[in-house]
C-alpha cells in the first residue's frame, strides 16, 4: 500500500505492528515535529538539540512499538507521552552522572500546545519533581519580558517545531540571525534561573 503522512495513525500503526517499515518510516516521518515540540523547551535550558531530539526519537519508536489499540488512548497522545517520558529519564540520567549539561530543563505553556496538554514544569537536579503548572506562569512572565519583540516571534516558531530556515522565511530574515535569537534566548533563560528572578523553591 502506497502510505503518506495524510494515512490515519490507526492504518499505519497497524501495518508497522506486522512488520511494515515503510508504514513505520511514514509514522516517524508524520512525528517528526511532535518530537522537535517536546525537546525545544529542554534545549534552551541547556540541552543538545541533537541529543535531545534523538532521545526523542527513541520515545516516538518506543510508543510505536508498544502502543496497545484496546487502550482508551489515541496514538497521538501516547505517542506524545513516550517522547516527553525519554526526555525527562535522559535529562534525569545525564545529570546523574554529568556526562552532559542536561541537568535543568523547563517547559513553557504556550496557546500552540492546546491541543497537547501535558504536566510540565521547571527541574534542576534529577532529585527535584516536576513543579506545579502554577509556577510555569511566573516562567513565562519574567521570561517574555526580558526578550525583544524579534526574540518573542522566534520563540513562538521555535517551540512551535520550525527550523531555523522556516522561521527565517516566515519573518523574513536570515538562518544566522534566527540562530543568533535563539542563542541570546537561552542566555536569557540562564541569567534569570542564576540571578533568581524565577525561584528555584
Amino acid at each position: 500500500m502506497n502510505y503518506t503522512i495524510e494515512t490515519s495513525d490507526e492504518v499505519l500503526w497497524q501495518a508497522a505492528s506486522y512488520g511494515d517499515a515503510h508504514a513505520e518510516e511514514i509514522l516517524i516521518e508524520k512525528y517528526n515535529r511532535l518530537v522537535k515540540i517536546c525537546s525545544r523547551p529542554f534545549f534552551l535550558a541547556g540541552g543538545d538539540s541533537e541529543d535531545l531530539i534523538q532521545e526523542g526519537m527513541m520515545g516516538l519508536l518506543s510508543a510505536i512499538r508498544q502502543f496497545d489499540p484496546a487502550r482508551d488512548t489515541a496514538f497521538k497522545t501516547y505517542a506524545e507521552n513516550c517522547i516527553r517520558n525519554r526526555l525527562l529519564s535522559a535529562i534525569k540520567s545525564a545529570s546523574r552522572f554529568k556526562h552532559t549539561p542536561l541537568n535543568e530543563s523547563v517547559s513553557f505553556e504556550s496557546p500552540m500546545f492546546d491541543d497537547m496538554a501535558h504536566p510540565s514544569g521547571l527541574m534542576r537536579d534529577p532529585e527535584e519533581l516536576i513543579i506545579a503548572r502554577e509556577r510555569l506562569a511566573e516562567v513565562n512572565s519574567v521570561l517574555s519580558g526580558s526578550l525583544s519583540q524579534l526574540e518573542k516571534k522566534v520563540l513562538e516558531f521555535y517551540l512551535s517545531g520550525l527550523s531555523y530556515q522556516e522561521i527565517a522565511d516566515a519573518i523574513s530574515k536570515t538562518p544566522k540571525s534566527i540562530d543568533n535569537a535563539v542563542q541570546r534566548i537561552r542566555k536569557k533563560l540562564a541569567q534569570l534561573l542564576n540571578s533568581g528572578d524565577i525561584s528555584k523553591s
